[in-house]
């Protein structure tokens, strides 16, 4: 192997391994968290940079090729939709009643 494909391995297996620990962190902090609207606002966060830094280190270790292209329109896909979806669950919450009891809970504490 070249100098060049090492660095390219190298490059790729950093991005991968931050985006690994993105999600790692953003799941301690789903059970970390108390009230529902912290847990989504994480959840939200991981998924936009986790998923954003696994596709990239892909995309490093495969190269430019069709494949990398096909991952470039999966993020995007998942960019447009993953806050809409959080965003729903999280009215939804809030117009059940749920969240806004649980706020006075963990005020009280």
């Amino acid at each position: 192997m070249s100098v060049w494909e090492w660095i390219r391995f190298a490059a790729g297996a950093a991005l991968v391994l931050s985006g690994l620990f993105v999600f790692i962190t953003a799941v301690i902090g789903n059970y970390r968290f108390h009230f529902v609207l912290n847990r989504m606002h994480a959840a939200g966060l991981a998924d936009t940079l986790g998923l954003a830094l696994l596709f990239a280190g892909a995309m490093v270790f495969s190269g430019f090729t069709v494949f990398s292209l096909k991952l470039i329109l999966i993020l995007l896909f998942l960019w447009c939709t993953g806050p809409v979806a959080s965003h729903l669950l999280l009215r939804t919450e809030l117009c059940a009643g749920d969240a806004a009891h649980a706020w006075e809970e963990d005020a009280a504490e």
